[in-house]
């Protein structure tokens, strides 16, 4: 289980998230939602212990303060909007990066079990044909699958996803959620990401947590999360309807 228990953090001293608590069980999902700049990318880092929090964060009952630096990268994996390309490296050079926490010793080397891992994390994102292929010269979607294949390759408990879908057309982002879901199930894993499209965590959340300046307003099932009022009280809009009448436009 992923214990966050009255979490707040930020930056220069000044509370981002304030006082944010869920749980979420081994095997399933949580979508953190909101409008922005309302702490949900903040609670992400603090989550992978990327900064300073007050609370408590435990994964199987253990904080994840108390985890050096190695043995972190091997529980929790974070996949950021703002992921940069530093190096030319190819498609499969890039996922290895996520097996390095696996190695044993400064000089020891991939073994075959970590290249099939590899493979497989790269086959499941649809890039296999593309492996060879330098980063740099792969589009924004493409690139956001190899950072997604990265993630897994380095087989962590918790998967914290940071806009997964952003650059990706719909029929990808459907397939990389329901590989998520599968993921979970399969591995008894847990993911917690950050969605801006309320239609896709209605598809695909289990639980949903929203944030509004910083602080919890709602959580548990889609359908009791996405409540029209609640959603008008947050986004300042009545997506409802908003929604309803695009739908209307198809039937057209």
């Amino acid at each position: 289980m992923l214990e966050v228990n009255n979490v707040s953090c930020g930056y220069d001293g000044l509370n981002v998230v304030k006082n944010v608590s869920f749980k979420v069980n081994r095997g399933e999902n949580i979508c953190i939602v909101g409008p922005n700049g309302c702490g949900k990318s903040t609670l992400l880092k603090s989550i992978a212990n990327l900064i300073n929090y007050k609370g408590n964060i435990l994964l199987d009952s253990k904080e994840i303060g108390g985890l050096n630096r190695k043995e972190l990268a091997t529980k929790i994996a974070l996949m950021t909007q703002s992921s940069h390309i530093h190096f030319p490296y190819t498609v499969y050079e890039t996922v290895a990066l996520g097996r390095y926490a696996h190695l044993k010793g400064v000089f020891a080397t991939l073994s075959e079990n970590d290249n099939n891992i590899i493979v497989k994390c790269i086959e499941n994102v649809a890039l296999l044909d593309l492996k060879n292929k330098l980063i740099n010269e792969l589009s924004g979607g493409q690139l956001q699958r190899v950072f997604l294949a990265r993630a897994f390759a380095q087989d962590p408990e918790v998967i914290l996803l940071d806009e997964p879908t952003n650059h990706l057309d719909l029929r990808c982002q459907i397939d990389i959620l329901e590989y998520l879901n599968k993921w979970t199930k399969e591995n008894n894993r847990i993911v917690v990401a950050v969605l801006h499209d309320l239609n896709l965590v209605q598809s695909f959340g289990e639980s949903v947590l929203m944030l509004n300046n910083g602080e919890v307003v709602a959580k548990g099932i889609p359908k009791h999360v996405l409540e029209e009022e609640k959603l008008k009280n947050v986004y300042g809009i009545n997506i409802k309807t908003f929604m309803l009448n695009v739908l209307r436009k198809w039937e057209q």
